[in-house]
This record gives structure tokens, C-alpha cells and sequence, in this order.
């Protein structure tokens, strides 16, 4: 198979031209109302597909990538925090498009625009349904219809999720690097004037959603002796409750970017039975309790940035109905945060700051 360029650091997936992807468990929302952000509970651990080549099955291997253990309708979000030069990166939820709700393709397109720009985008956690929101990725099963792929194309045939990185050309990111170096420069001296001042120096804010545990390293395959492979079980993205984030919009000409993409990777869903038959290791515990979890006083938190200009929602990404029109009711109770409990990210909403006399 081709050497995609995608390596796995951790569990982090590292994507040619310094794309950082990582899987990310989380609460599962209501799926009525529209809800401040769920917390980070830990990556997913992620392994290659090819190191459990004589345990996958047939079309796994033909597709290559990565795998990951997801229970039935666990939520998750994709953290791209660690992205250091900016990427145009295609996410797709069974080969359709979670940004446009369009058929995936190898091309960046402006109209509807079926990218998210990093490390602009610092995340995302569903697929882009409304203005200023976005519907939950939560997992299920193929089969039923109610994954984002099959309510948008009818058919259930890929599952999984995809990534595909598109890095500026040559001369958009010498421009951006020459810019960075200025920046950094005026930076480092308005230090020095601080120093002179006797200020101390302002400490880095910490990374949204608090510390998450260190990754574990990847496993050495090995595990159960080895068996013919068989038919795994196949599991997609649906959606569950909305909540709010913007999907934002790109601000360069899409002649900034290169033509093709520079890497892209597979990621297999796999259920937890699977994973322990497949890799030999124990899935991660079932997710938290969300009631308990609120319950407790832990933070919920809220993003807001009035620089930003939100990416309109297509009509096909703002008709898919969440899993419980298939799975059933959300039986987890729902315990709404106190307003302590909701932190804010980046810019706080609300009035400006009044000037007074000096």
C-alpha cells in the first residue's frame, strides 16, 4: 500500500504539513435543545490497521488507516490542538462531507466550502447543522439508516470517519511564515519592555477543557492467537444534540491552497468486543455518567469569538435527524449545568468594556 504520510504519535494522527488530529471522548447531549460545550474525557486510543492485518477483515486491509473503539452511541470530538502552520483539513462521516454535507471529494471547494481551516478551527464536534451550531458525532451501527451517510445518500457502505490535509502552496506559506517571524518579533520585544518595566511575564492560558491524561503509547501487536478474519462489526457517526460552535469560514482566496491533497487517512470504528478480539487489549471503560458528572460541579464550557464569521449550514447537513429517531429515546437523564459550571473559551459574549474618565 501507498505511504500516506500519516504517522501515529500517541494517539495523536499527524498528518503531512504539521496536522494534529486526535479523537476525543466526551458526554452525550440531549438530543432536544441546544447545549454548551462537553468536556474532554481522554483520546481514543488509536492503532494501525495493517499491524492486525491477519485479524481485520478483508476490506479493512484494502482500505488501510487506523482503528479506534467506540461503544454504541458514545459521543466523541476531534481535537486538532497541536497544528502549527495553517492546513485546509476534509472531514468526512462515511465519505460525506460533516463541514458541506457533500459527496467527499479530493478537491477544496468554496461553494458550499467542505473543509475547516487549522489551527483556526481549534475543533470540532459534529457536523455543521446550523448557524452558529453543530449536531453531535455520536456512534451507531451500520444498518439501520441512522448514520449521517446513510440519511444523506441513501446507502451505508463506508462508515468510519475520514481526514484528508491540503497544506498552503509554497509561496502563500513563505508569506504566512514571514508574517509569523514579525510577529513573534514585535512579541519578543514588547517583552523585553515588560521586563524593563519590572512586569511579569503573562503566563500561557490553559488548553480548553482542562489537562487531559497523557496518551499511551501504541501497543505492540500481539494479543489473541491468530484467527481467520472475520466480518467486524461496522460502525458509522450519527448525530445526537446540538450545541454551540462555529464552523468558520475561510477567509483566503482558495488559490492559497494547494491543488491536491498532501495526505488523508481511514478511521475504522470498531466496537469494544472487536477491539479486544482484534488488538488484545482492553477497550477503555464505558463513558461517564453525564448526570453524575454535572451533578459533581465539573465544568461545561462555552466558545464564543466575534472575529470569526460562522459557515452557513447547508439544507442537507440541517435535515439529519439524530440516533434516538432509530436507537430510541435518550434514556440518560439530563441535569442542566448551574451557570458557574459553564466556562468561557476565547472571548466572552456580551456588552464591551465601558472607558470612564482618566
Amino acid at each position: 500500500m501507498a505511504d500516506t504520510g500519516v504517522r501515529i504519535d500517541g494517539n495523536t494522527l499527524r498528518l503531512p504539513g504539521g496536522v494534529a488530529v486526535r479523537f476525543i471522548r466526551t458526554l452525550r447531549l440531549p438530543e432536544t435543545g441546544t447545549h454548551p460545550l462537553p468536556p474532554g474525557l481522554g483520546e481514543f486510543p488509536v492503532r494501525r490497521v495493517s499491524d492486525y492485518a491477519d485479524r481485520v477483515p478483508e476490506e479493512w486491509r484494502a482500505r488501510g488507516g487506523v482503528m479506534l473503539p467506540v461503544y454504541l452511541r458514545e459521543a466523541m470530538w476531534l481535537s486538532f490542538a497541536g497544528t502549527k502552520e495553517p492546513a485546509a483539513l476534509q472531514v468526512g462521516v462515511g465519505k460525506v462531507c460533516a463541514v458541506s454535507g457533500k459527496p467527499w471529494h479530493d478537491r477544496l471547494s468554496r461553494d458550499p466550502q467542505n473543509y475547516v481551516v487549522l489551527p483556526r478551527q481549534p475543533w470540532l464536534d459534529g457536523i455543521n447543522s446550523g448557524k452558529g451550531t453543530v449536531r453531535q458525532f455520536v456512534a451507531v451501527p451500520l444498518g439501520l439508516g441512522a448514520t449521517v451517510e446513510g440519511q444523506v445518500t441513501g446507502e451505508e457502505v463506508w462508515g468510519g470517519v475520514q481526514l484528508q490535509s491540503f497544506p498552503l502552496t509554497d509561496e502563500a506559506l513563505g508569506e504566512w511564515r514571514r508574517l509569523e517571524r514579525e510577529r513573534e518579533r514585535k512579541a519578543r520585544a514588547a517583552a523585553e519592555k515588560f521586563r524593563g518595566y519590572g512586569a511579569p511575564l503573562p503566563m500561557a492560558a490553559a488548553a480548553p477543557g482542562g489537562p487531559l491524561p497523557p496518551p499511551s503509547g501504541p501497543a505492540a501487536p500481539g494479543g489473541p492467537a491468530t484467527a481467520p478474519p472475520r466480518r467486524a462489526a461496522a460502525m458509522g457517526l450519527g448525530v445526537g444534540g446540538s450545541m454551540r460552535q462555529e464552523v468558520y469560514a475561510d477567509d483566503r482566496p482558495l488559490t492559497d491552497w494547494a491543488g491536491t491533497p498532501s495526505g488523508r487517512v481511514f478511521v475504522h470504528l470498531v466496537t469494544p468486543p472487536e477491539w479486544r478480539r482484534i488488538t488484545g487489549e482492553a477497550p477503555p471503560p464505558s463513558p461517564v455518567d453525564r448526570a453524575a458528572y454535572t451533578s459533581a460541579g465539573l465544568p461545561w464550557f462555552d466558545y464564543y469569538d466575534e472575529d470569526a464569521e460562522d459557515l452557513a449550514p447547508t439544507e442537507t447537513l440541517e435535515g439529519v435527524k439524530p440516533v434516538g429517531d432509530w436507537l430510541g429515546d435518550d434514556l440518560d437523564p439530563w441535569q442542566k449545568p448551574h451557570p458557574g459550571q459553564v466556562t468561557p473559551l476565547k472571548d466572552a459574549p456580551g456588552k464591551p468594556v465601558e472607558d470612564g474618565e482618566w
